[in-house]
């Protein structure tokens, strides 16, 4: 099993460990709710150095993944990221990712844990075709890189500490490579899987223990503590967003997804799956990833069935929580065509029982639900 250059942090601070996408990772330190609302409040910091990183380089890389991804690449300015995904040529995901712009001949890849071999391997499989050459106009870092998000509202506030960058002045989706806890070459990037703010930043692994110890002593004094995989589950869950292998795979379209916002279909963008997205964008799905609240006790779970009124399935719970900041059971699942609008009653089948649910608009969590 492999490990991250915080590991042994991890392990030192009691946290309970699990294996996750082949990484001996933290699920939980003080318990995920105590995390999950430390996060939302304060400031939290996950390890995501599973995550997987590839360097996109050269004259050919924007017609490269303008092909591969759905959104538009050529929309993006230097130091902007984007949300995209990969579509698989059948009609669903290969994975999500997110695609950083350096300059017109240089991009960052970052990619799910669990799916970097083979997005690695459909990369390459498309590689031919616009003159890039794996091993060299693209690179599987994900090895050499590690990563910390450290996330909340009080986030930047201790973080500027770190760095002469001025960073509170930065963009969502947008990133800087600088200097940061003395370290050169770090990527200071304004993204986050929380929904409360924040920032993820890229170091090589040899200096993950001094960023470790940078983040934590400048964050001391607003509260700071380290969250698990349990927490960033539940808070990526209050905002709705997609989790690979639950909401989205290879047998989900991002039209059926939600995900319309990141397919884009501009002139010029001839991209994977372009032809069949834009007749589902045209002509609508049978089914749509919707969230839901439960009105009823009970926890959702993924592959719990959905029911109507008579008892007739009409979709499927592909993620479910008991959401610690609303106090009550969220879900998001695929649901047939007629039950989309917010306000609908659906109910979930919980241990052979029907426990009544309502349709609701994303994220679950607002600013106003704050405690």
């Amino acid at each position: 099993m492999k490990t991250t250059p915080f590991t042994e942090f991890h392990i030192q601070l009691g946290a309970r460990m699990m294996p996750f996408a082949d990484f001996n990772m933290p699920v939980e330190y003080s318990g995920i709710i105590d995390e999950h609302i430390t996060v939302r409040e304060k400031v939290g910091v996950f390890d995501v150095s599973h995550m997987g990183e590839f360097i996109v380089s050269g004259p050919d890389s924007l017609p490269f993944l303008q092909y591969i991804t759905s959104n538009d690449v050529s929309a993006l300015h230097n130091g902007k990221a984007q949300y995209s995904c990969f579509p698989n040529g059948r009609g669903g995901i290969v994975d999500d990712l997110l695609v950083y712009k350096f300059d017109d001949n240089n991009y960052l890849l970052v990619v799910n844990a669990a799916n970097i071999e083979k997005d690695w391997n459909w990369c390459a499989g498309h590689a031919a075709r616009f003159n890039i050459v794996p091993g060299k106009d693209i690179v599987n870092i994900s090895d050499e890189t590690a990563q910390l998000a450290v996330q909340g509202p009080l986030a930047l506030k201790a973080m500027k500490k770190l760095t002469s960058a001025n960073i509170e002045a930065m963009e969502y989706y947008s990133f800087t490579v600088t200097e940061f806890a003395g370290i050169k070459d770090v990527i200071f990037s304004m993204t986050g899987y929380t929904g409360s703010g924040g920032c993820e930043i890229y170091v090589r692994n040899e200096d993950g223990p001094k960023l470790w110890n940078a983040v934590f002593e400048a964050g001391k004094e607003f509260g700071i503590k380290p969250a698990g995989l349990g927490a960033r589950d539940t808070l990526r869950l209050e905002m709705g967003y997609c989790l690979y292998g639950n909401d989205i795979d290879d047998s989900t379209s991002p039209i059926e997804a939600g995900l319309g916002w990141i397919t884009k279909f501009t002139e010029n963008k001839d991209f994977i799956d372009r032809e069949f997205l834009l007749k589902q964008k045209n002509e609508g799905t049978s089914r749509r990833l919707k969230g839901f609240i439960m009105l009823d006790r009970g926890i959702p779970r993924q592959h719990y069935d959905v029911v109507n009124g008579a008892g007739e399935k009409i979709g499927e719970v592909t993620s479910g929580t008991m959401s610690p900041v609303l106090k009550q059971g969220i879900g998001m699942g695929y649901l047939s065509k007629g039950y989309w609008k917010s306000g609908t009653e659906i109910f979930v089948r919980i241990r052979n029982k029907d426990m009544k649910a309502m349709v609701v608009d994303l994220p679950f969590y607002k600013k106003e639900n704050q405690l």
